[in-house]
């Protein structure tokens, strides 16, 4: 009988697919009796799958039964609340200029659209934004906020972020209820306060400007606060290990530990600002341990340093995502916290828009990013147009969404659905609970929201279906991992 409601339950769940739109440190794991009772609970799971073309799509509630012992053909995702671990800040994207004035170019209708299915209950509800301070290689043109040469800073203005960016800023503030985690990051100094006069190409911010530097920081975040765009904090600099073709700035370890500890750290605490979050690294998982290391090792540096930013670019070059270097630094430095502060799908091809590995690519990194004690997952341009840009360097990209300005048409991707599987679900406060997959081929992630809910996330990159139970102390609810596709399940 039970073999029979099993594959009913399985049956079920294919053919009722219907779309639908609805900082403290991390801590060391809890391990106390669970009170938590499946039971009296259901459980309702949340479909992306390309095999059906759903997306977030709910499915009818599934109760919990009696399980005890699961044998090895039965093929389990165990979830254990009594075991809990960091705490969510948030998950969202980055507000650039491209961003910006690919909104603008939306009419006022579809812009309300773009703003509810970001950052409303309705749609996938972000919590996090990261902005840049002056340009990066996603904006029309280079420019900062200040006159060439000007080490007084007097002539600090930011006029140019008042015709696009600011606006959106507030609108997704707005549309968030008034309140979201906002951080920002630099590309780079000035060219005048470079060894190489250029914004561009490299080059390191010379040791005579570390000051005038700092206080930049204090007027930027003054800047933006008297604009009504609360900042929660900032990376000291945006992947300082790379020269770019675009806005870009290189400190060793050691050139970033002292800037942090004898500049930007004191600076921000005297101007009263020492409550501001300061994120270092802001680059890749490769050299994530080494940079940890250098600066967390430093109790002054440490003092000043929330934690470390990381981005994914470490596997274009052939590799693969080196998930482990994020659990490593969370092992050495648990007091500090660990925060995706960048990734997306690279080399724009229009045509590619609707590729399924675009949305893959995200599940696997957030699943991975989270296991190994990520506290917050921050994507790159939320918007972007048609062509992957604007970019003033022809650096275009991928992003979840994309403005067809020519037919004023926003276009979802499919990696838009995979960030929304744990954005919408997973809210500001959750702390993830003990999670494990007793098969390779479904790989899994859970939290428990504020709210006393659970959010269990199931992701399958195979061309199967997979069957499978949710496993929870003793009970059990019969699932299937359709092919291609990500779930949440939500148990309440």
């Amino acid at each position: 009988m039970k073999s029979i409601q099993f594959l009913l339950r399985t049956w079920v769940l294919v053919a009722a697919a219907a779309v639908v739109w609805s900082c403290q440190p991390p801590s060391q794991p809890n391990s106390s009796p669970s009170a938590f009772d499946p039971g009296s609970k259901q459980v309702t799971a949340y479909i992306t799958s390309d095999t059906l073309h759903n997306r977030l799509a709910a499915q009818p509630p599934v109760a919990f039964e009696q399980m005890g012992q699961p044998k090895e053909t039965q093929f389990c995702i165990f979830v254990d609340p009594s075991h809990s671990y960091q705490t969510l800040l948030g998950i969202g994207g980055a507000v650039t200029d491209a961003s910006a004035e690919s909104f603008a170019k939306l009419s006022a209708e579809k812009q309300q659209e773009f703003l509810k299915a970001y950052y409303s209950a309705e749609g996938i509800g972000y919590s996090l934004v990261r902005t840049t301070i002056h340009s990066s290689d996603f904006s029309s043109g280079s420019y900062t906020y200040v006159a060439d040469n000007d080490s007084t800073l007097k002539s600090f203005d930011i006029a140019h972020d008042r015709t696009y960016r600011l606006p959106l800023l507030k609108q997704i503030l707005a549309t968030a209820g008034g309140k979201i985690t906002t951080y920002a990051s630099p590309w780079s100094p000035p060219a005048w306060m470079k060894t190489n006069n250029d914004i561009l190409h490299g080059g390191k911010l010379k040791p005579e400007f570390y000051g005038a530097w700092s206080q930049y920081f204090v007027k930027f975040i003054r800047a933006y606060e008297a604009e009504g765009i609360p900042l929660w904090g900032i990376s000291i600099q945006n992947e300082p290990m790379a020269t770019q073709t675009w806005e870009s700035c290189i400190y060793t370890a050691e050139e970033e530990r002292d800037f942090l500890k004898n500049n930007l750290g004191p600076t921000l605490e005297k101007e009263g600002l020492g409550s501001k979050k300061i994120i270092a690294w802001d680059h890749n998982r490769d050299l994530l341990f080494q940079r940890a290391s250098t600066l967390l090792s430093d109790p002054v540096a440490a003092r000043y340093a929330w934690g470390i930013g990381f981005h994914w670019y470490e596997d274009w070059t052939g590799g693969n995502q080196m998930f482990e270097n994020v659990g490593r630094v969370h092992d050495a430095f648990p007091q500090h916290n660990l925060i995706f502060t960048e990734g997306c799908n690279i080399k724009f091809d229009f045509d590619g828009l609707g590729d399924w590995k675009l949305g893959e690519r995200y599940g696997l990194s957030m699943i991975n990013d989270f296991n190994n004690g990520a506290v917050g997952w921050t994507d790159w341009n939320i918007l972007l147009d048609e062509t992957g840009g604007p970019n003033h360097v022809q650096n275009f990209c991928f992003a979840p969404v994309h403005v067809d300005t020519r037919k004023n048409e926003i276009i979802y991707t499919n990696s838009y659905y995979y960030i929304g599987h744990f954005s919408k679900f997973i809210r500001p406060g959750a702390k993830r609970i003990a999670a494990a997959s007793s098969r390779s081929q479904l790989i899994t992630t859970a939290f428990q929201n504020p709210d006393g809910s659970i959010a269990v996330v199931v992701m399958n990159q195979t061309n199967k279906a997979v069957p499978y139970y949710l496993w929870i102390n003793n009970q059990a609810a019969a699932m299937t991992a359709l092919p291609r596709s990500i779930a949440t399940e939500i148990i309440r």
